[in-house]
């Protein structure tokens, strides 16, 4: 879809859909339409006060009203967008707003969308937030579906929408391409999520994040399982032991042109698929929805390809430690003890807490690059889940300030956190007799305990780790993220690097 910012009157503009944005205030005791919604009322011959008069349209938030624009006018038809509270808008007003009106008109089989919209306290940042939501909001992933068994209409699974003006004060051209570039990150990641193992294994994904490195000339080093041995990986590879797809640890960078402000880490969970090892994930445990367990690694180079595009004068470093965890004679076995790449030794009580042994080695690795910060995302645990339901990802950090700093991008980004303790005292509960730890504690504060095992394989960079395992998937989906794959990190991510 191409963009245009606009300085052109809604009264003289032509097109297929006129949305119109309007705040939930309006219709409050005797409050009006604003001046330029009027006047464009009185050309379309009284239109919109007849729409909103037969829909009974009061501007809630995710409402919306369309109508067919007669008398021969240069708008076919014209569309009513809710945007609720003025008192209550967020950017994620605006992207879920836009994402209405952008499927409202794709729902008309437009080509052409204008959107008149308030402008925001930030003109800039409201584009922004405008753009992002309809590039999310109307990407469908059809790939693995056959074209005579797609369930989707064809105007669904084909949008005619190419064409979508903004009317000032929006249309900051600089904005436009940042939202366009960050949405591309985000739809690489859902991508990467929605792959099944078959298709996404540790091979193929290393292949495809080496197209990556090509497409934007980034530095790229793939570490194969001998290459592993060398370094003392035993958590990594121990998970990788049963599975006959080799594994792969992947090191991609980002360098700015000049000096870099700062030295970043990003380390993802990159478990293709994981059918709990000889815990073996029984029926009715989530078994098969276990392709999304790479999605801290889809997040990490999904915020890459953003990353690379809008070019930030920070140099960021993107891991992680690629594998499947199978089951087969070579399996590693509860009891089993494993030697990480720094020496510490682990008592395996559990193979279904895997993804924790693999960052453990990738966590070693981003520690000896003297970055300035170091950020882990991880599908981790499923108690993270339950404390925290299916929208809000967990996070721990050792630092005050870095845990601020990711708490305020993912504020812009609409994406949400809540800051967990890391309660030294719970690690007791993971001692064990013969090694330096287990990979497990008790029931009790599991999402905890998991992340202060990571915290044992850093150092003394600032470290953060963010528990995704709930929102990289959604069965429901919301305003600008359809069911499945949500790529969810991946806008905070680029937001923490780009500040």
């Amino acid at each position: 879809m191409t963009y245009n910012a606009i300085e052109t009157s809604p009264l003289d503009w032509a097109g297929d859909v006129l949305a119109i944005g309007i705040f939930a205030d309006h219709f409050e005791d005797d409050a009006t339409l604003s001046d330029d919604i009027t006047a464009l009322d009185t050309k379309l011959a009284g239109t919109i006060a007849e729409l909103i008069e037969e829909t009974q349209f009061k501007g809630a938030i995710g409402s919306s009203a369309i109508t067919r624009v007669g008398g021969g006018s240069t708008i076919r038809k014209v569309a009513l967008i809710g945007l609720g509270s003025a008192e209550n808008v967020t950017l994620d007003t605006w992207r879920s707003a836009a994402a209405k009106a952008a499927k409202t008109a794709i729902g008309a089989k437009a080509k052409t969308l204008g959107l008149l919209f308030p402008g925001g306290e930030d003109a800039a940042a409201t584009t922004q937030a405008i753009v992002e939501g309809i590039e999310l909001g109307t990407f469908k992933d059809n790939r693995f579906k056959s074209k005579s068994n797609e369930d989707d209409s064809e105007a669904d699974s084909k949008p005619t929408l190419d064409h979508i003006d903004l009317f000032a004060p929006l249309g900051d051209a600089t904005a436009i391409i940042t939202a366009q570039q960050i949405a591309s990150g985000s739809i690489y990641a859902r991508e990467l999520v929605a792959a099944p193992a078959n298709a996404l294994d540790p091979i193929t994904f290393t292949e495809s994040i080496s197209a990556l490195a090509q497409e934007y000339g980034l530095e790229l080093t793939i570490l194969e399982q001998e290459d592993c041995e060398k370094r003392g990986m035993g958590a990594f590879l121990g998970v990788a032991r049963a599975s006959d797809i080799p594994p792969k640890f992947v090191h991609l960078v980002y360098k700015p042109s000049g000096t870099p402000r700062k030295k970043l880490a990003i380390v993802g969970k990159g478990l293709t698929f994981d059918s709990g090892g000889l815990n073996i994930k029984v029926g009715g445990s989530g078994i098969e929805t276990m392709k999304i367990d790479m999605g801290g690694a889809a997040a990490t180079f999904g915020a890459a390809k953003a990353i690379a595009q809008l070019k930030p004068d920070v140099e960021v470093h993107f891991i992680s430690a690629i594998t499947e965890n199978m089951i087969s004679g070579k399996a590693m076995r509860p009891g089993d003890i494993l030697t990480a790449s720094n020496g510490k030794t682990i008592e395996v009580n559990n193979t279904d807490a895997e993804g924790r042994l693999t960052l453990a080695d990738a966590l070693v690795y981003a520690d000896a690059l003297g970055a300035d910060a170091i950020v882990d995302l991880a599908t981790l645990t499923g108690a993270c889940v339950i404390a925290l339901g299916n929208d809000i990802a967990g996070l721990w950090s050792d630092t005050d300030a870095l845990a601020d700093e990711l708490l305020a991008a993912a504020k812009t980004a609409g994406e949400k956190y809540w800051r967990m303790p890391l309660e030294d005292s719970y690690f007791d509960a993971m001692k064990s007799t013969h090694a330096d730890m287990k990979n497990t504690g008790s029931r009790a504060g599991s999402s905890i305990t998991a992340a202060l095992f990571l915290k044992k394989f850093v150092k003394d960079t600032p470290w953060a780790h963010l528990d995704i395992a709930a929102p990289v998937w959604s069965d429901k989906g919301s305003a600008y993220i359809p069911a499945g794959a949500t790529g969810f990190g991946v806008r905070t991510l680029v937001n923490w690097v780009m500040s």
